[in-house]
């Protein structure tokens, strides 16, 4: 035999879980009672531009909510001027769980065109949420078809009443939900802590919202300021926003007293549908928290900080506001993490970044090196996370020059195309290099400067993308134009070195075309970018090696007069020269060890006493 039916659900056994469980976080009561507020007054909007027959007397303006707090009766109510409802559509849709008013709404209303509606509600469970702090909870209500006004009130199992309202209680037209609050709910009976949520929930909700502490007293008459920007500049058109409306926007969500670098404003239609301002914040340090923040709304509601998934890991130091209506209000992890929609939202502002970086550099170069140092960890972070990402702002990567300004990699080898073709040579510090930074500027062979850490793994990736380019730190390698000619060894003198020299290290004669430099220690690229790696595992804390060999090479310069001469100087002296030759190549390369410093220190002061 077969049966059909549907799950029944006491009320007493429903009611503790929505207390317990409906939302993580107690505070999304004020955010969701609010919503259905302003969703009310929607409806009635939208029923005056229609012509709606008990709708065409209403003016459409003067329309509100009002959140207003009582200490002494530990009660927050919120009171809207919106639809209002009758008994029979309280007891249809507040007695009924689940069934939402704004679905039933939209198909009456809205047909096919529902979804552009702007209607928050899609759920029916919101309203409940006030039981998560409340004891009890009234519904005072008037609709705007004039049917007499209503009273609900609902005590936390579940028990209600329907009540006649009389006159004075009931609003002029639309809803009041008085809260009672419970002993868990005491903690919200506070000026500052009701402010903090409606301005993190709230901020940007379409109707005007009134926050009314009990204090505060009206003057001349005049309503006091709303708490909320009903037109925020996200939802404009770009072209009728001004640079300092932008920056003003960026201050009063982000509390930077910083500008921003500049910002990216999103209006994507079909098929996406979502509006936003991406901001790039100015950056102090590299050490500074890269940690942006990204604000999700959903139709002007605020829905959650930094939803990674909807921006790409790469961006994730950008600051904005992100406001989807296709999202869920009650959005979820595991949702984003699979929704396609997202992932679309994702790759086009992927795009929009990428174009914005490219129209900059286009448009006006001076400008954008002007803020290339605070953009290229983000920009080569970018790059080194999305080879798309890569393809589409190589043409505006730069880098610093060591003498000064900015250079583009394909600028940088068309100069060096006589020189050094295919070769980049570039320090990390131009103090500590500075010599060998010289040395090449000498013979015209320009540096550029790689001074952080993500510099040399981005030099990498160039390097797998431009076939035969190559990236040499200064102290790596002497460029051929920097060789003269006629080097050969000098007998005796490269048995002084290897005697200093670790067994690894290959000692080489050369005549440099700089004279004055009797000595340079090269340390080959490959062994200083596995040792910089094994560095960044260690600090990571990831088991990594802590010595390994180095491939390393002692050139000794036979045009300088000081090594020429040191295959006839006394042996003692030879030695002592010898020592602290290395020792100032060594210092050139890294700081010194302890020991040995102490033993350079020793042997200078020695030289010093001879002279």
């Amino acid at each position: 035999m077969e049966k059909k039916g549907g799950i029944g659900v006491e009320i007493e056994h429903i009611f503790p879980v929505i207390k317990k469980w409906l939302y993580s976080d107690k505070e999304i009561f004020l955010r969701e009672i609010v919503s259905n507020a302003c969703d009310a007054v929607t409806k009635l909007r939208r029923l005056i531009s229609l012509g709606e027959d008990a709708a065409r007397e209403i003016p459409d303006e003067g329309f509100c909510v009002t959140v207003a707090l009582d200490k002494e009766a530990k009660t927050i109510t919120v009171t809207d001027n919106g639809i209002g409802m009758t008994e029979e559509e309280v007891e249809k849709y507040i007695c009924q769980i689940a069934l939402s008013g704004a679905l039933d709404f939209i198909e009456k209303y809205e047909g096919e065109n529902g979804a552009d509606s702007g209607i928050i509600g899609h759920f029916g469970l919101g309203f409940y949420s006030a039981f998560m702090v409340s004891s009890s909870v009234d519904v005072l209500t008037r609709s705007f078809t004039g049917a007499d006004p209503v009273k609900w009130t609902c005590t936390e199992d579940g028990a209600y009443e329907i009540h006649e309202c009389s006159e004075d209680e009931a609003p002029a037209r639309g809803t009041s939900i008085v809260m009672h609050m419970s002993e868990e709910g005491e903690e919200y009976l506070s000026e500052s802590r009701l402010r903090e949520i409606l301005q993190k929930y709230c901020a940007f909700m379409p109707v005007a919202i009134y926050f009314e502490d009990g204090k505060e007293e009206k003057k001349d008459d005049k309503t006091p300021a709303p708490i909320n920007d009903t037109s925020p500049l996200y939802l404009k058109n770009p072209s009728d926003c001004t640079e300092e409306e932008y920056k003003e926007f960026y201050k009063k969500v982000f509390h930077d007293f910083r500008e921003p670098l500049f910002w990216i404003h999103l209006k994507a239609d079909y098929p996406l549908n979502f509006r936003g301002i991406l901001y790039f914040p100015r950056i102090q340090n590299e050490f500074e928290s890269l940690e942006g923040q990204v604000k999700l709304y959903y139709n002007q509601v605020f829905v959650a900080d930094n939803i990674k998934e909807v921006i790409p890991e790469y961006l994730l130091m950008l600051k904005g506001v992100l406001d989807c209506p296709e999202l869920p209000l009650n959005v979820s992890r595991s949702y984003l993490q699979n929704s396609g929609y997202v992932s679309k939202i994702s790759s086009h502002i992927t795009k929009k970044v990428a174009d914005k970086l490219s129209s900059m550099f286009n448009l006006d170069r001076p400008a954008f090196e002007n803020i290339w140092r605070d953009l290229k960890t983000f920009v080569e972070y970018g790059c080194l996370r999305d080879s798309k990402f890569y393809d589409k702002t190589v043409s505006c990567l730069l880098f610093e020059k060591c003498s000064g300004g900015f250079c583009t990699l394909d600028e940088y080898l068309e100069g060096a195309k006589a020189i050094h073709e295919n070769k980049v040579y570039y320090a990390t510090d131009k103090v500590s290099q500075a010599g060998y930074i010289s040395m090449f500027e000498a013979q015209g062979i320009e540096t550029l400067l790689l001074d952080r850490i993500i510099d040399t793994q981005f030099a990498q990736l160039i390097e797998n993308k431009r076939d035969g380019v190559q990236f040499l730190r200064v102290d790596a390698e002497l460029a051929d134009a920097m060789k003269g000619e006629g080097a050969a060894e000098i007998p005796g003198v490269a048995e002084l070195f290897k005697k200093l020299v670790p067994e690894q290290t290959e000692i080489k004669f050369e005549a440099l075309k700089d004279t004055s430099v009797p000595a340079v220690l090269n340390v080959s690229e490959d062994s200083r970018r596995m040792e910089d790696m094994m560095k960044m595992y260690t600090a990571m804390g990831q088991n990594a090696p802590t010595s390994f060999p180095t491939q390393a090479t002692l050139i000794l310069n036979t045009a300088n007069p000081l090594i020429a001469s040191l295959a006839d100087a006394d042996p003692e002296k030879a030695a002592l020269i010898a020592k602290q030759i290395y020792s100032l190549c060594l210092l050139s390369q890294r700081r010194l060890q302890p020991e040995e410093l102490r033993t350079f220190l020793s042997d200078s002061y020695s030289i010093l006493g001879k002279l």
